[in-house]
């Protein structure tokens, strides 16, 4: 069995990239939008977590988080945002033909891959690159090609709260994308 490391700063700030099973391009839909909402309502209630930053694409998602001074436990709300999300929308989305036997003995749902990746955030610039990395991430996947144009982002939250201008447009260079988590 693996064992992965993975940091626990109390009060810390954490990049995420989480990923649909296999790929597939549902979680811009409504319905699993509406239950990916409900889930970190729910889960932000018993385990609070700020979001910092945040973009939905199809088939993955960006974010930033900063938890509570005394904890470090990200894997908790996510483990619990994603069995939410899994519940509310197995009817419409689980596929038993994706199903295999590592699925099958650990119970798992055909939504989301397993794990997520995070990386700890250590100074400001890391903190700024990987904010302008999310809300710049549609245009890098060529879904837009404005930031503006993608809805499913904190971006126009941040516009509304004058940390972006309506039209940036974040051009981001020499970037590794592993560092990043980019699939």
């Amino acid at each position: 069995m693996s064992n992965y490391r993975r940091s626990n700063l109390d009060g810390g700030t954490y990049f995420f990239t989480v990923v649909t099973y296999q790929r597939r391009k549902i979680l811009c839909d409504e319905n699993v939008r509406s239950a990916l909402r409900n889930a970190i309502q729910k889960t932000r209630l018993s385990y609070p977590f700020d979001i910092d930053a945040w973009v939905l694409l199809p088939d993955h998602l960006h974010c930033m988080w900063t938890l509570p001074a005394d904890d470090s436990d990200f894997s908790k709300r996510w483990a619990m945002i994603k069995r939410s999300v899994t519940k509310q929308c197995a009817t419409g989305y689980h596929r038993d033909e994706l199903m295999n036997q590592s699925k099958l003995k650990r119970k798992e749902s055909t939504i989301w891959q397993r794990r997520f990746w995070e990386h700890q955030i250590h100074n400001e610039q890391d903190y700024q690159q990987h904010f302008d990395y999310i809300h710049y991430n549609p245009v890098k996947h060529a879904y837009v090609p404005t930031v503006k144009d993608w809805s499913h982002s904190s971006f126009h939250r941040h516009v509304q709260g004058g940390i972006y201008s309506a039209d940036w447009g974040g051009v981001i260079e020499d970037i590794d994308e592993d560092e990043f988590g980019e699939p």
